[in-house]
């Protein structure tokens, strides 16, 4: 099937395009899932999570779960990527061919989008045949097939479909007569373009969470606990963060040249990611007491401001960010350590304003 023109053409197209465009997203989850264990334990704290998946229910949910979030953020490139300019070819050649063919043709590229997954779960897949756990093996297998043939499933179904250029998503009919205020238009494009990427976000935020709180179950009221889960869910923001800067210099250059001084502008995106820390500000309220959780919701804030602000010196450079993010992580984490989260917050609001101020209008 590799061979196939049609084949060749959808591997080309597609599966080159979302492993470049999601090269950065894939070298934090390598730092999140293999940096944060020290060298000598990686083996073990690998096997340790592989057998969990395998005999677990509860865990194996969970694997599932990101799986499918993955595959939906899968689907959802595929279908940006299909109704672009470019790309409208494909809706006379690739029709040409049977819906059987078609299928055959889809699956093979989605396979290959989906190649982090498949690869996993075949050593899961094997490790459970050997370790006697048929049912885990089977409901692995099962699952796999499932995601190939649902993106090929639905990929058919789109490329067989007339374009309609006045569709809009219901989100945006929703919220079609909202008052939108300019701060909040990057949160519009999230639902409205990049939901996959929001839930995969706040379900990583979601598993920050339960694992720090479970890690330091013994000293889960110390507020340096509190203060690291709050850092680390920003970090697991960063992909957004940079999206958020893709989205003002395509969409919002012009807001430049509007009359607004350069602290208003500076507080219009406090407010945006006030606004995209919605969920975790609600958890933070509902388990500390109002002055902490105000604290520590600030801290998250100021955190987001300070990565958000180092863009406009580094530019559109993914993999130099999150190298910088790793760096300002470690940093902030001592920080933490000594209980130092009333410094944070100003030394953060600081920084990201003196970059702000003196980088925005020459941002790269």
């Amino acid at each position: 099937m590799f061979n196939k023109p049609m084949t060749n053409i959808l591997i080309r197209i597609f599966t080159t395009g979302f492993y470049r465009a999601h090269a950065g997203l894939f070298l934090f989850i390598g730092l999140v899932m293999v940096g944060s264990v020290p060298p000598q334990f990686i083996w073990e704290y690998q096997k340790t999570l592989m057998l969990a998946f395998i005999t677990s229910g509860g865990m194996m949910l969970i694997v599932f779960g990101v799986w499918l979030l993955y595959t939906l953020k899968a689907i959802q490139y595929v279908a940006s990527q299909l109704y672009a300019v470019n790309q409208q070819f494909l809706f006379y050649s690739i029709n040409s061919f049977s819906k059987n063919r078609q299928f055959k043709s889809w699956a093979v590229a989605h396979a290959v989008i989906l190649f982090p997954i498949l690869t996993y779960g075949s050593i899961a897949f094997v490790v459970a045949i050997f370790s006697h756990h048929f049912l885990a093996a089977g409901t692995i297998l099962l699952f796999m097939l499932t995601l190939i043939a649902s993106g090929a499933f639905v990929f058919v179904k789109l490329v067989n479909r007339l374009i309609d250029g006045s569709n809009q998503s219901f989100f945006l009919k929703l919220s079609g007569k909202w008052k939108k205020p300019f701060y909040s238009l990057f949160i519009f494009h999230l639902f409205d373009k990049m939901k996959v990427q929001y839930l995969i976000t706040k379900f990583l935020s979601w598993l920050i969470i339960v694992a720090i709180f479970n890690l330091f179950d013994d000293v889960k009221h110390d507020v340096r606990v509190a203060g690291i889960a709050v850092l680390a869910i920003i970090s697991a923001h960063a992909v957004l963060i940079f999206q958020e800067h893709v989205f003002e210099n395509q969409y919002l250059a012009f807001a430049r040249n509007l009359p607004y001084t350069s602290f208003n502008r500076f507080i219009n995106f406090f407010k945006t990611y006030l606004l995209l820390l919605l969920p975790e500000a609600i958890w933070l309220f509902t388990r500390f007491n109002p002055g902490i959780s105000t604290e520590l919701l600030l801290m998250g804030v100021s955190i987001a401001l300070f990565y958000h602000c180092l863009l406009y010196s580094l530019g559109v450079d993914m993999e130099i960010y999150l190298q910088w993010i790793l760096g300002a992580f470690v940093v902030m984490f001592w920080i933490l350590m000594f209980k130092l989260i009333w410094l944070l917050v100003p030394l953060n609001l600081a920084i990201a304003y003196n970059m702000f101020y003196r980088r925005y209008y020459s941002a790269k």
